[in-house]
């Protein structure tokens, strides 16, 4: 499979990545710092794009259903070189399902996960899924 993105930027403003019909607009100045998302915060997306996916994926795979998931993502920056180091997830998926077997699902996204992949062979990457009941509603 082959990839691609183009990106333009504008001297003392912000800049944009156009991915097939998509824009995405991130910050490249102290301006825009509390605004727009950073090549960092971009990096981190990407990884959360990921495991997303692959939620979605072994989901059909595993035969599991499953209403919404969520994650947030954290990482430590190192200075010298500067680079990120440390990147730690938590992941939170709303089902019922009994067929969710969350110790294979995250052997599963930690296997065949491209964007994690490719993390782990330059930082640590590590992270905790947990299934959260949905709340059955009464008539």
């Amino acid at each position: 499979m082959k990839y691609s993105s183009k990106a333009k930027s504008f001297s003392k403003n912000n800049a944009s990545i156009t991915i097939k019909k998509t824009d995405i607009i991130f910050g490249t100045t102290k301006e825009s710092a509390d605004d727009l998302p950073n090549p960092a915060e971009l990096f981190l997306g990407s990884v959360s794009a990921c495991i997303l996916k692959n939620v979605e994926r072994f989901s059909t795979l595993m035969n599991f259903k499953y209403s919404n998931a969520e994650i947030t993502i954290k990482a430590t920056r190192l200075e010298k070189p500067p680079r990120m180091d440390e990147i730690n997830y938590d992941l939170k998926i709303y089902s019922q399902d009994p067929n969710l077997n969350i110790d294979l699902l995250k052997k599963n996204i930690e296997k065949f996960g491209t964007i994690y992949n490719t993390v782990k062979t330059s930082c640590s990457i590590t992270g905790e899924i947990t299934k959260i009941p949905l709340e059955l509603k009464k008539a």
